[in-house]
């Protein structure tokens, strides 16, 4: 080669050669020496590794690569179990637990207690809110609870857990609350499930109660389920499990950044205003089909100047996309919340009321139920109806008898109570409503052609189209910009033609989930 050089090639080219060979020569002998030595270094660790013995022993990883330390950290926490086990199998004085429960027996009567004793209730989420709430339902006398959670007790948990202690951080949480319940509620039987709820488990984790069963006990699906999650998909997909297959359930929505206890309200989920986790929540559940039937509890109380707030995913991380994958696990949360360790036991104390009452058929005053709206929603639609058959007869002569718009009852009160917040987005007015076309289509008003095939008369009309305004507000739209030649932005003010276009675009990112 170096022949073929001399003849071809510069002296420039000779040296070129000659470098980029010695070059590939040291970066071999570097790659070698770093291969020996990092393969030297790994034997020495290994070598280095004890035996397996009573004074070195291995530990159990979980599935999401945490350790599974024991969670009987103490000679006290050792008789504790031996104590609730026995206790489980019918060896514990019945005396001694209606004394322990002698206040709530004079305040549910003996049936009202035996019911709630003999209930199955399903607790999943076993943070601030999950904690409290578990810890109420044990001492008010329910016996069987299954309690879902994969997550381990951390330092920061510690300022709204209701059991854990410091010699619990690094422990899986359903263990440290079955060894804490079992020391308050011996008899009690508590499932736990060291798994994160997802779609493909939530099926096994609703299951009928399969623990402990008795000879004489049958299996029961649960009487309640508890949704103490902080992920909205999580949340989401669990509600709606329960909503399709007729399981009574009851949610709490966000407890971080809030910190005024007497805002704290239960409602059914189309009622709840002011948190973002209910509000993600809702109109997730409503794009699936689910807009009421599950209570929630949630804080009315708004952000204002000084108050906590959520910390904003940097900008950088939005524009790399798929701020998702952010996330340590799959389908978990990508931000902490800033939480007051008060709140959450507030919202865990009122689902575990309502969920106590219920199972007891005790009185429930407060009303759980929808906004009682559904006449005006039925006016909304009649006049977009009467409104879109007027603007078809405008475009030459059309015949509007029968005509039929792709919008329910459902579609206007998601566009009244979710997208325009039930408000004028011109006036920001809540009373005399209208649904009305934010611009005139393209060729007018016309009848959709592929509709007149199969003799249906129907006009295309995406709800994304539509905006909320005041029926006075609506007349002058409809003569200027509908009827006339006026553009939308010919005729409000920016700050109309924002929030109409904010609007739009997060229905369009909702949109997905319908």
């Amino acid at each position: 080669m170096s022949q073929w050089v001399q003849r071809h090639g510069s002296t420039t080219v000779q040296l070129s050669v000659a470098a980029a060979l010695g070059a590939i020569a040291a970066t071999s002998i570097i790659f070698t020496a770093t291969s020996i030595r990092r393969r030297r270094i790994t034997e020495e660790l290994k070598a280095s590794i004890p035996e397996l013995s009573r004074e070195h022993h291995a530990t159990q990883l979980t599935e999401y690569g945490g350790a599974l330390r024991p969670s009987i950290t103490n000679k006290e926490d050792e008789r504790a179990a031996k104590i609730a086990a026995r206790a489980r199998k019918g060896e514990y004085d019945e005396e001694l637990i209606l004394e322990q429960l002698a206040r709530n027996r004079v305040f549910l009567k003996d049936d009202g207690l035996a019911k709630l004793r003999d209930a199955f209730v399903v607790v999943v989420g076993l943070g601030g809110v999950g904690s409290h709430c578990v810890a109420a339902l044990a001492r008010s006398g329910v016996s069987r609870i299954r309690i879902v959670d994969f997550d381990q007790v951390t330092l920061s948990s510690l300022n709204r857990h209701a059991l854990a202690t410091l010699a619990d951080v690094g422990t899986p949480k359903v263990h440290c609350v079955r060894k804490r319940l079992e020391q308050i509620c011996p008899w009690a039987r508590i499932d736990c499930r060291n798994e994160l709820l997802g779609s493909n488990t939530t099926e096994g984790l609703l299951a009928k109660w399969d623990y402990e069963v008795g000879d004489d006990e049958d299996c029961r699906e649960p009487d309640w389920v508890v949704d103490a999650i902080d992920n909205i998909d999580s949340k989401v997909g669990l509600l709606h499990h329960c909503a399709i297959k007729g399981v009574r359930v009851i949610s709490s929505m966000g407890a971080g950044c809030k910190s005024d206890p007497t805002r704290v309200r239960v409602g059914d989920i189309s009622m709840s205003t002011d948190d973002p986790l209910s509000k993600s929540t809702r109109r997730r559940l409503r794009a699936k089909g689910v807009k009421d039937g599950i209570p929630v509890v949630f804080s009315t109380e708004k952000p204002g100047d000084g108050k906590a707030e959520l910390l904003p995913i940097a900008e950088e991380e939005y524009d790399r996309g798929d701020v998702d994958k952010l996330g340590v696990l799959p389908e978990f949360r990508v931000r902490i919340l800033p939480v007051l360790g008060t709140m959450p036991a507030v919202f865990g104390y009122t689902v575990a009321n309502h969920v106590i009452c219920s199972v007891a058929g005790y009185p429930m005053d407060y009303r759980v139920g929808d906004r009682g709206r559904d006449k005006m929603y039925d006016g909304l639609l009649s006049g977009l109806q009467g409104l879109e058959e007027r603007l078809v007869r405008t475009t030459d002569g059309q015949d509007a008898v029968g005509l039929r718009i792709p919008v329910s009852r459902d579609d206007v009160s998601y566009l009244v109570e979710e997208v325009f917040r039930g408000k004028s987005v011109v006036s920001g007015l809540i009373s005399r409503l209208a649904l009305i076309r934010w611009r005139k289509p393209e060729g007018g008003f016309r009848i959709d052609e592929s509709y007149l095939k199969e003799g249906q008369k129907m006009v295309k009309l995406p709800i994304a189209a539509l905006v909320l305004m005041t029926k006075e507000e609506a007349q002058r739209h409809e003569r200027e910009v509908l009827r006339g030649d006026t553009a939308p932005e010919d005729l409000y003010e920016p700050e109309v033609i924002n929030t109409v276009r904010r609007r739009h675009r997060e229905e369009l990112s909702y949109e997905r989930y319908r």
